[in-house]
């Protein structure tokens, strides 16, 4: 279980870029070679570097557990010496085989929109603007591997997620029977998840992002096309937890 982190964030910095154009043709994100990290330039923004980052849990934060009550406590932390926000995940939690009553934050129903629990669209690109006001930066924790049962793409775009032997979609992990695997092998689904992320960049001017479960996903995909020139819109990053030194590809069933 995740608990809020005060302190030097241990983890591998990529340096990413993104385009501001729209989506892209299959031809356009066909499939990169397969990298390892040992060939990846681990180089991270200036700002960034000896910084100190607080993960912020939304629920647990405040009694209301809103994005307008956490806004309240910028100065605090800026005080604390916090120079990145770290938000795990503020999008809509799905309600198709959700965990308890509340679900997990890292089953996600709608990559772009905010979880009404925590606010709205308009509060987050507040809270985003007066921590730049303070000199802090915003990286929002970005779940690449998977999606909510109930989201879109389950029914819209099937062929977006691996299967099991039997043909039907299926979890990454068994205890995690509340999120389906996505298909890396599948470009559209690359491009649409390339678009997801733009739009916080483009509607929230949100920093970059920390990767969820990145061992996971693709090398070619977090250290490839995210690093790519044509996908260009300076000095982003992305953070990720440990990521094995080792080929990696997606799995495919």
């Amino acid at each position: 279980m995740k608990i809020i982190i005060y302190g030097v964030f241990s983890a591998v910095f990529l340096t990413v870029f993104f385009s501001a154009c729209g989506s892209h043709s299959d031809s356009e994100t066909a499939h990169l070679p397969v990298t390892t990290m040992d060939a990846i330039q681990k180089k991270a923004p200036e700002w960034s570097q000896n910084a100190t980052i607080y993960e912020v849990n939304l629920r647990q934060f405040s009694e209301s557990g809103t994005i307008a009550a956490f806004q309240e406590s910028l100065p605090r932390l800026k005080e604390m010496g916090v120079k990145i926000l770290w938000l795990m995940p503020i999008q809509p939690i799905g309600e198709k085989n959700r965990k308890g009553t509340l679900g997990s934050y890292y089953s996600i129903k709608n990559y772009t929109a905010v979880n009404p629990e925590f606010g709205t669209l308009a509060d987050f690109k507040n809270m985003v603007r007066a921590a730049h006001e303070s000199g802090m930066f915003v990286i929002l924790d970005w779940v690449a591997n998977h999606t909510a049962w109930d989201h879109p793409w389950v029914s819209e775009h099937p062929d977006w997620f691996t299967r099991d032997s039997s043909g039907n979609m299926q979890p990454p992990v068994a205890d995690w029977h509340d999120v389906v695997d996505l298909n890396y092998e599948n470009h559209a689904m690359r491009a649409a998840m390339l678009d997801a992320l733009k739009f916080w960049v483009r509607e929230a001017d949100v920093d970059g992002f920390r990767c969820d479960v990145a061992e996971m996903v693709p090398l070619d995909f977090l250290a490839g096309r995210l690093r790519d020139r044509r996908w260009m819109l300076s000095n982003l990053f992305l953070c990720s937890p440990k990521v094995k030194k080792q080929s990696c590809t997606k799995r495919s069933t």
